[in-house]
């Protein structure tokens, strides 16, 4: 079977997030946005433990027919962040009580910070069965590639996976020669169940059936068969921008104006440029099993730009509910027929999925934690 799936949310008990999150909307959420399985996030807080346990038989965590991994992501002494998944509690647990001595909040953040390098946690991870691999690692704020120029060297190995982040995809990553024998994560990051932002990145995967055993295995060997997530362009953090005003440069001028806006904001190097830096070859050079990157933009960002409002605004948010009623969100993006789409939506709206899916879509690029923006063509 072929199975959608987005392993890096949070819960409320992580910065940022709505403290209306339970896993009944995230499942809510998942199934509309058409996500199979969900990483539970925050696995490591007690609060949130208690909530995941509710609905925990065995190994096994479901609710309304949405499988639930347990994952958390953890900030390291050196600002890197991690996204770690976890074949059970016991696993979870002797993962936190190997760390706990030097987390002083780890029963209080969803998203802790261990006071120890990159090495320390993977070997910590490695010792108790979880999976480990760096979090958004390309984005300029707390991603490995944002304070060290290698994968391999700061972990002193390979890790299990690379997470790409909003602003990265394959033809990025496959330009370094380091990252060739890694498998690529795709994942939303997600701080709501909304299905605006819940499974905005999310990977397809070929398994037997929905078991740790077999999610690990896909993982480490082959099974992902497409990521798919925003255009580079999309992201936030894709070009050398100021993080005050949103004023992108080329690294060159920034470089000369010591990171400071003529606003006098900081300016964040973009992901682009990070990549050109570390880049092994001009172009991507894929390996041969690495799945193909499908660049998705999410349902209500097309509707709002269709009908010329904000993708949150209530005509936007009443015509995605009545597009979901015939389809989940990804079905409607890639497979329903167009013919049946015109039938419950205004013809602006079916026309602007029609240009989605034909290419017929401009990125105007984003930077310094700006979205880009979508102009249908």
């Amino acid at each position: 079977m072929l199975i959608n799936a987005d392993f890096h949310i949070h819960s409320p008990f992580s910065g940022g997030t709505s403290d209306r999150i339970d896993l009944k909307r995230i499942a809510d959420g998942a199934k509309k946005k058409g996500l199979h399985v969900v990483g539970t996030g925050d696995c490591l807080h007690p609060a949130w433990q208690r909530e995941i346990k509710r609905y925990a038989i065995d190994d096994a965590i479901e609710v309304d027919g949405i499988h639930f991994v347990l994952s958390v992501e953890v900030e390291d002494k050196n600002r890197v962040h991690h996204l770690l998944l976890f074949p059970d509690f016991y696993a979870a647990n002797d993962f936190k009580e190997s760390v706990k001595k030097y987390a002083a909040n780890i029963n209080e953040d969803g998203r802790p910070k261990i006071m120890l390098d990159g090495a320390e946690i993977l070997q910590r991870a490695r010792e108790a069965n979880v999976l480990i691999g760096p979090a958004h690692a390309f984005t300029p704020w707390t991603s490995l590639y944002a304070y060290f120029d290698s994968v391999l060297d700061y972990y002193g190995k390979k890790p299990d996976f690379i997470e790409l982040g909003l602003s990265a995809d394959s033809d990025y990553a496959d330009r370094i020669k380091e990252l060739h024998g890694i498998p690529f994560l795709t994942n939303s990051d997600a701080h709501s169940y909304s299905p605006h932002r819940l499974g905005r990145e999310f990977n397809r995967i070929k398994l037997n059936e929905i078991t740790w055993d077999e999610i690990r295995k896909a993982i480490l060997n082959n099974g992902i068969v497409l990521n798919v997530g925003f255009p580079p362009e999309k992201g936030k953090y894709n070009r050398t921008a100021c993080t005050s005003c949103y004023r992108q440069y080329k690294k060159e001028e920034a470089e000369k104006m010591r990171w400071r806006c003529h606003c006098n904001g900081i300016i964040k190097k973009g992901v682009k440029d990070r990549v050109d830096e570390l880049a092994s070859y001009n172009h991507a050079v894929h390996p041969e099993n690495r799945p193909k990157y499908l660049h998705l933009i999410p349902l209500a960002e097309i509707i709002g730009e269709a009908l010329g409002t904000d993708s949150k605004a209530s005509i936007v948010i009443r015509r995605w509910k009545e597009l979901t009623k015939i389809g989940n969100e990804i079905e409607i993006l890639l497979d329903t027929d167009i013919k049946k789409i015109r039938k419950v939506a205004p013809s602006a709206i079916a026309d602007a999925i029609e240009a989605f899916r034909e290419g017929r879509i401009e990125i105007l690029p984003g930077g310094g934690g700006k979205y880009g923006e979508i102009v249908i063509k």
